[in-house]
């Protein structure tokens, strides 16, 4: 993989981790709520998998943020 687009996903994970954390919701919580895998967010976080754009645009209204908050 690019080195880019392992930083890219690193960063999503990253934020995907900050934004529940600040929420206090645990990572089977929000992976049940993205209808997902009970280990997906966990996967996400630690740069396992990679999250679809469709699932972040549901992350990003749960936690009524902008999409390009999870790449900063």
């Amino acid at each position: 993989m690019s080195s880019f687009k392992e930083e890219t996903y690193r960063t999503i994970g990253k934020n995907v981790r900050k934004y529940r954390k600040a929420s206090k919701i645990s990572q089977e919580k929000l992976s049940e709520i993205l209808n997902a895998n009970s280990k997906f967010i966990g996967h996400v976080e630690r740069f396992e998998r990679y999250i679809s754009l469709k699932k972040l645009i549901e992350l990003a209204e749960y936690f009524n943020i902008s999409v390009k908050d999870f790449f900063e």
